[in-house]
This record gives C-alpha cells, structure tokens and sequence, in this order.
C-alpha cells in the first residue's frame, strides 16, 4: 500500500507515518514546515524515519504543488493550528492553509482511484454546546475563525464524496496529546512547567473541562478509518477522558511529584467551555474505542518528557 501523508512532520502526521511504515506501507510525506512553532521541533519529529527505505518526503507547500503522487490511501492531517491565533491578520493564512489546501488535493484526487481520503477535522467545528456528550449531529456553530476553516474544509470532503464518490472520512479530534505535543498546547505546558518550576498561566478558572485523546488512539483511529468501508462519514474521536483543567493540574503535579504555581488570566477569544465526545458512531462503524485514560496519558506524556 502507498500512503500520502500531508503535514507529516507535524504532531500527529509524524507518529501515523511512523506506525503506516511500522505497517507496511510506503509512506510519501508532505510538510512546508510553516513558522507556527520552530522547524526545529518538526525537523525532530520526523529524525528517526528520513533514511527509511519506504519513506519519502517532499518539502513543499501544498498550495505550491501541481501535481499530487498516485497513492492508494491520502491522510490529510496538515492545517493551520491555533484557536486563539486564528482572529485578526492572521486569518488569512487559516483559510489558505485549511481550506483551499483542501480542496486543492480534494480536486487533484477526485477522479483517481484512491481507496481512502481521510481528513483530519476538528472538536471545534462544534463551538459552545448545550448537551453533553457532543454526538455528530449536533450543530456545528463554531466559536472561533479556526473552527470555521475546519468545519468548511470538513464540508468541501462532503461535497466531493457527493458530487464525485470521493470516498472521504472525517475525524474530528478532541484536544489530542502525548509525545510531540505542539508547544503552545495546554498539557505540553502544564508538564514542562511542572518539571522545570514554572508558573503555570491558566486562561479563566480551570473549572472548562476537555476530552482529553492520546496519540495512539488517534493514530489507530485514522487506520480504521482508511481501512473500512464507510465513506462519505464523519466521527468523533475522543478519549473518553473529560477532566477539567484544575484536575488535568492535579494530576500532572502528581505524577511529576511537585507541586505547582498557578496564575489565573483572563478568558481567550474562541476557547469554548467544555468539550465531550459521544464516540458511539465511530466504534459501532469503525470499531473505534480509546484504550488510553488521562491518569495512563498524563503518565506516559511526563515520562516522554523526563527521558528526552
């Protein structure tokens, strides 16, 4: 099987290229390396599979490419990161990063015989909800221009499986975390604080709660989903693992056996106030369920951390 990988030096992107090569597969990597966070950490995240023999990487903008490999599955995990970055100037480069990008490679692969597109949509093409555990069909009213792009480049997948076949999937991941972590997100910060002495900044009370998912599960989710024959889909994928920010504190403290100064600020732009998802759609049709907890997650995470 050959699998294109987009924003494969990223978080995500670089672990799924490691387990499709682990797989089998032979994996063709894309990633520009945007100024998000330093390159240097990207750079780092893919070392260990550059000389691999079924790994090929193209360093190029997506935008900037005409033409696109022959490949049987493509995972399209790259994006412009960042709720509390999306607002302003900056918005610009969210709606070519995450949606014309899209439907730059929805268009490129809408009549080749691909057996897979999956899309790496977001939680927070939901916004703020009334109900909890958040299902699929609840309305999407994002709270932030980042969660718009995503919620449009989730309907351009739509769109193309209508109107084509394209057989795409959407999965729509709730606050992923664990080894490779972005640094701005919030576990990444709250651990590195904890390790080093730091003080920790926590936006509002820490009374907003997340479902928190790990890597793994995330990573064996986009290979049920490549995998099976449903098309034309979208699911949550969650961790089944909803804490609040106080806890997620707690836990991290207690796990690097120190304890930690917090500094409560204001409330950011865009951040919604609980997130939950209601995964029942993706293991009765993908047979997805989360296998790691927050208290095993948080675990891992600290570890990965004190062993760099």
């Amino acid at each position: 099987m050959k699998s294109l990988i987009t924003g494969c030096a990223g978080f995500i992107g670089s672990h799924l290229a490691e387990k499709l090569l682990q797989e089998g597969h032979k994996v063709i990597g894309i990633d520009c390396f945007t100024d998000y966070y330093p390159r240097s950490i990207k750079e780092n995240n893919i070392k260990n599979i550059l000389d691999h023999e079924n790994f090929t990487f193209i360093e190029k903008d997506i935008l900037n490419i005409t033409q696109f490999p022959e490949v049987d599955y493509v995972f399209h995990q790259a994006a412009q990161a960042g709720v509390r970055a999306s607002w302003g100037k900056t918005f610009e480069t969210y709606t070519l990063n995450n949606i014309l990008a899209t439907q730059k490679l929805l268009e490129y692969y809408k009549n080749r015989n691909i057996r897979k597109f999956v899309f790496a949509s977001s939680s927070s093409i939901y916004g703020n909800v009334n109900k909890l555990p958040i299902h699929e069909e609840a309305p999407k009213s994002p709270f932030s221009p980042y969660g718009v792009t995503k919620l449009a480049a989730e309907d351009l997948c739509s769109l193309y499986y209508m109107n084509y076949g394209t057989p795409t999937v959407s999965l729509r991941y709730f606050t992923v975390y664990g080894p490779r972590q972005r640094p701005d997100m919030g576990i990444n910060k709250f651990a590195h604080a904890a390790l080093d002495g730091g003080v920790i900044k926590v936006y509002g009370d820490g009374s907003q709660t997340r479902d928190f998912t790990y890597i793994s599960d995330v990573v064996w989710a986009n290979l049920l989903a490549a995998e099976s024959d449903v098309v034309g889909e979208s699911f949550n994928i969650g961790g089944g693992s909803r804490i609040s920010v106080n806890d997620l504190i707690g836990l991290i403290s207690g796990v690097a056996g120190k304890d930690m100064q917090v500094k409560y600020i204001e409330v950011q732009k865009g951040d919604v106030l609980d997130t939950y998802a209601d995964v029942t759609k993706a293991k009765k049709m993908i047979g997805y369920m989360p296998w790691v907890g927050i208290e095993d997650g948080v675990k891992k995470y600290v570890e990965s951390i004190i062993h760099q």
